[in-house]
C-alpha cells in the first residue's frame, strides 16, 4: 500500500471515512469542492487549519484509490 501520512481513518471520526490528519475534514469533501471549481487557495481560506499539502495528498489518495477499482461506465453519446 502507498503511504499517505496525512490521511487517517478512525471509526470515531466521521464514521471512519478518510480524513485529513484526524480532523473532521474528509477527503471526499475536499474533492467535491475542487470538482465544483473551488480553488485550493479558497479551500485553505475557508479551512485555515488545512495545509496545501493536505489538499495535494487528498488528490494523490483519490488517484491511488481510482487505480484500484474498475467501474463499468456507459459509453459516451
Amino acid at each position: 500500500m502507498t503511504e499517505f501520512p496525512r490521511i487517517t481513518r478512525d471509526p470515531a471520526v466521521m464514521a471512519g471515512k478518510a480524513c485529513i490528519r484526524g480532523k473532521r475534514v474528509t477527503v471526499a469533501m475536499i474533492l467535491g469542492n475542487l470538482g465544483e471549481g473551488v480553488g485550493i487557495d479558497e479551500l485553505l481560506a475557508a479551512y485555515p487549519y488545512l495545509e496545501r499539502e493536505d489538499v495535494l495528498e487528498a488528490l494523490r489518495y483519490a488517484s491511488w484509490m481510482a487505480q484500484e477499482r474498475e467501474i463499468a461506465l456507459e459509453p459516451a453519446a
